[in-house]
């Protein structure tokens, strides 16, 4: 065990001698020092000090000058003032002003000893507890780390699942194949340049890949039906969303998804369905998703009809801005260079299965 150090502090030599020799003798290596300014320079070259008992009156520098500076330089260093001054109150400002404890001369050996020991082992504990604060802040940022991990891991996992299920259901529906991954593109694209929280970004990316999951519930007569729906079947397809709702607002992680699920077909003038909301009732992932649907429905060839250009997709969603969408979403949409759109529809497609969203998402937050 190391041998603990004492600096001794008086402008007596006779009393630095006889402290000294008193704690020699019981197995602590001390150094004197004559003033108060001595004691600074011995602490600026050499700070392995585990105590320093100091005299309280003393010429140039004085012992609560001494200790004021102490704790300013040596925070965790105990200092122990001793005083022939027999007033409670000159030990109880030493004490407030930050000394660990008091000696009145004239000492008794055990005193003194006493003393000195109480405040090594309460500096002792100090200097463990810190090491033990420390080594269990190392600890939690640790797990937290691990736990952080573990989540994303986990959060990956669900994302796979949930492409699995968007993929599912482009296959029931063959004229829309890859439609949920380029739509999830597109919308991801204009929440960055909109400025969304990754948070926000992660719930939408979400709702846009699932927003038809509900379809999953309609049967495939008519969902497949090459002729025009009756009233009956197209108010029977209109349910997908609320259905779709359905389905997500009790999964935890998705209930918040589930919200821009049910909102999808809502239009920004109230004109849109199932629940005819308007305006800035409409979850803002929604409105982004409108115009990201749009984009790729005119985008894309349907068995009636070949893809369009991006060019008349922004000429069409300008077109039907504060009637359809969100007119500030456009304004966004439309800030955003053509030929972004188009290769980011050409990497989807040419990615096919291999496009996956969530990467896509960390590329954008980069």
């Amino acid at each position: 065990m190391p041998v603990e150090r004492i600096l001794v502090v008086d402008d007596e030599e006779a009393i630095r001698e006889i402290v000294c020799s008193t704690l020699q003798n019981a197995s602590y290596h001390c150094e004197q020092a004559c003033s108060g300014v001595k004691a600074l320079e011995i602490l600026r070259n050499d700070s392995d000090f585990q105590l320093v008992l100091t005299d309280l009156m003393m010429p140039e520098l004085d012992g609560v000058g001494l200790l004021e500076i102490v704790k300013q330089k040596h925070e965790d260093l105990p200092v122990v003032m001793v005083t022939a001054v027999h007033d409670i109150s000159v030990a109880l400002a030493a004490i407030r002003n930050g000394a660990y404890d008091y000696l009145l001369k004239p000492f008794e050996r055990e005193q003194l000893l006493a003393v000195v020991r109480r405040a090594l082992e309460a500096n002792h504990l100090r200097v463990q507890n810190r090491i033990y604060q420390s080594n269990l802040e190392a600890l939690v940022d640790q797990r937290t780390k691990e736990l952080r991990e573990t989540i994303a891991e986990l959060e990956r996992s669900y994302d796979v699942t949930l492409e699995a299920l968007g993929d599912a259901l482009d296959l029931k529906d063959a004229e829309t194949e890859g439609h949920s991954r380029r739509v999830t593109g597109f919308a991801i694209q204009i929440a960055h340049a909109m400025g969304l929280q990754p948070k926000a970004m992660h719930i939408l990316a979400r709702g846009a890949f699932l927003h038809d999951i509900g379809k999953m519930a309609i049967p495939d007569a008519i969902l497949r039906k090459p002729d025009t729906l009756t009233e009956e079947e197209t108010s029977i397809t209109r349910e997908h969303s609320y259905l779709g709702y359905k389905m997500l607002k009790k999964i935890p992680f998705l209930a918040e998804s589930a919200e821009i699920v049910y909102a999808h077909q809502e239009h920004w003038d109230g004109g849109g369905y199932p629940r005819g909301l308007k305006g800035e009732e409409i979850p803002l992932g929604a409105r982004i998703f409108a115009i990201a649907d749009t984009l790729d429905a005119i985008t894309s060839d349907r068995p009636y009809r070949r893809a369009r250009s991006v060019d008349e997709a922004r000429s069409e969603i300008a077109l039907w801005s504060g009637r359809q969408f969100d007119p500030a979403v456009v304004d966004v949409f439309l800030s955003i260079p053509t030929s972004v759109w188009e290769s980011l529809h050409h990497e989807i497609n040419s990615q096919s299965d291999r496009f996956c969203y969530s990467e896509h998402l960390f590329k954008m937050s980069k």
